[in-house]
């Protein structure tokens, strides 16, 4: 029987290869348009994200894996800890980290895989991209302040219920598993908590900085522009300090620290208008450093090579399906943009519906979401199709879903992404009767 099932996934893959080859137009301007534009939103996320965003986030998440014990996770974000604790923490993570859905998955798959409730963890994933200052700021100046508030508590409200529901669909299999990790909980940790509040504070200050979006007219303030003009420094500064509290807490030599600066400085006076490649020398520099280590610093690197090489691919190919359906804002794909236009105006369930689902598919760098509704509202969308699109689609993306797939399984993606798209279309339908 094995046999016979395992020829006919042979046929299968066979009729759909042939059937793919026959019927595809490959000729169409529109098919060649969808293909390019894979590879172009490819490009433009690993010119835009993967460098500043995805790698640091890469060594966070190994670091969780390496430095905070299960013991800690299962303390503040188990099924035992204070629930308003660990919701309260987890539902507000967005107003520090400053992240799309793609960045927060390492971090996310860090605290799940070191024991967190299956809630709290959830509340974090989707909060992490979605409850995001500037974001909202952005929101409430270009779109409405009706639109900006509404966005901001409904992102809050939507992490918490949707990390309760999420653990009352699964606490029985949720129990298995914390179980299985209370097993491996440990003994007395082996730092400080104040040396581990110090050292992941600096790295998410590292991802804040190198992450600072050019501030516009709407949002530009003394603070917001001046630390754009010198994130590059203040990121500098920050790495020092990194170096040093690595020296100090987990034993990394002072000269392996001096050399990892050495390099980064010649770097960064040898080519002053591409900081990039200063960054990388630091990362490439640390990393090459971390191989030679024994222990806790060793284990950091292999971590978070081991995040990278489970997250980096299904977010690529995910990143090209998204652009080949429904490629970047004002450039079309396979799916024509009128259509999308069409189905989200008014403030029918269905546009809500529509909106909500199209945005949990579609990917959303951190801030494009404004500027990408502010054009969809002028032409036609209403307001409750906008706010259900704002809520489901940057803590959402086809990307984000592949990779929360290999963490969670099928049933437990499928529940949340449902959740997510219902939870945003009843929202933006009672948003949109509310104010029409």
């Amino acid at each position: 029987m094995t046999e016979k099932l395992k020829q006919l996934k042979i046929l299968g893959i066979m009729l759909a290869v042939f059937m793919a080859a026959y019927f595809i137009p490959f000729e169409t301007l529109r098919f060649k348009s969808g293909v390019m534009e894979a590879f172009y939103m490819l490009q433009e996320y690993a010119r835009l994200h993967v460098l500043l965003c995805l790698v640091p986030a890469l060594f966070i998440a190994g670091a969780v894996s390496v430095f905070i014990s299960n013991a800690s996770v299962i303390k503040y974000l188990g099924p035992s800890a204070n629930k308003i604790l660990a919701y309260g923490v987890a539902s507000v993570s967005g107003a520090i980290l400053a992240v799309c859905s793609c960045t927060i998955l390492p971090l996310f798959s860090g605290i799940y895989k070191r024991g967190a409730g299956l809630g709290p963890a959830i509340a974090f994933l989707y909060s992490g991209p979605a409850i995001n200052v500037l974001a909202i700021v952005m929101t409430a100046r270009i779109l409405g302040l009706q639109l900006g508030i509404a966005r901001a508590v409904g992102a809050v409200l939507f992490s918490i219920v949707i990390g309760l529901i999420m653990h009352l669909i699964f606490r029985r299999e949720e129990s298995e598993r914390q179980s299985k990790a209370a097993g491996f909980e440990g003994g007395e940790e082996s730092h400080s908590l104040w040396q581990t509040l110090i050292y992941f504070a600096l790295m998410i200050l590292i991802l804040i900085f190198l992450n600072w979006a050019k501030p516009n007219s709407a949002t530009s303030t003394g603070f917001t522009l001046w630390a754009y003009n010198y994130k590059w420094f203040i990121a500098a500064i920050l790495s020092f300090l990194l170096g040093l509290s690595l020296n100090l807490f987990y034993g990394l030599h002072i000269i392996k620290v001096l050399v990892i600066c050495v390099g980064v400085a010649i770097a960064g006076l040898a080519f002053p208008e591409k900081p990039l490649i200063a960054f990388v020398t630091g990362v490439v520099l640390l990393s090459l450093i971390l191989n030679f280590e024994k222990g806790e610093l060793k284990d950091w690197l292999g971590f978070t090579w081991g995040f990278g090489k489970l997250i980096i691919p299904l977010l690529f190919l995910g990143v090209m399906i998204a652009g080949a359906l429904l490629g970047r804002p004002g450039y079309e794909a396979w799916v024509p943009s009128k259509w999308i236009e069409t189905a989200v105006g008014g403030n029918s369930l269905f546009a809500n519906f529509f909106a909500a689902l199209s945005g949990a598919f579609m990917y959303f760098a951190t801030l494009t979401e404004v500027p990408i509704l502010q054009g969809l509202l002028g032409s036609g969308m209403g307001k409750g199709p906008a706010l259900a699109l704002l809520l489901s689609g940057p803590a959402l993306s086809l990307p984000s879903m592949l990779v929360i797939n290999t963490v969670l399984g099928l049933r437990k993606t499928v529940t949340f992404v449902t959740l997510v798209v219902i939870m945003s279309t009843i929202t933006g339908y009672l948003f949109g009767v509310w104010f029409a």
